[in-house]
């Protein structure tokens, strides 16, 4: 896996994963890279620092797969957290968000849909809004 700090015409910074150099190239190229916040498909690549390897080995190197595993693992429990603690407001995201913001609904933590267009405008007027991490797979739809 290849990491890429990318960047958006905004100047939203976000980071992709790749499986090799050219899937970057290939996505951007089919419009399927678009940045998270506010859905803008003109992503390029950011400058970022190379990761070099220090001199000492670390008893807990791990392999791509394993470091994939855990990143998987950790987006399933910060999904987990906001699905167990937050309110789900379905497909009201977009009206409750900009409610809770200009202070006329209270002031509590919500997740929800909202199309990329509604997430643009959320964020072109300065409500907070994220992406959720995808939902893990189904251990029957894995290889």
């Amino acid at each position: 896996m290849i990491r890429y700090a990318l960047a958006c015409e905004h100047d939203h910074e976000f980071e992709g994963w790749f499986g090799a150099s050219a899937d970057f190239d290939d996505q951007q190229a089919r419009g399927l890279i678009e940045c998270p916040v506010c859905a803008s498909k003109a992503v390029r690549k950011a400058i970022m620092a190379p990761a070099v390897a220090g001199t000492k080995r670390r008893s807990q190197d791990q392999s791509p797969a394993q470091n994939q595993a855990m990143m998987m693992e950790a987006m399933g429990r910060i999904r987990q957290h906001v699905e167990d603690n937050f309110d789900d407001v379905g497909d009201a995201f977009a009206s409750e968000a900009r409610a809770i913001h200009e202070g006329r609904s209270e002031d509590r933590g919500i997740y929800g849909q909202a199309t990329s267009t509604e997430v643009k405008k959320l964020v072109e007027d300065g409500v907070p809004v994220a992406p959720m991490p995808p939902e893990a797979p189904r251990k029957s739809k894995l290889n």
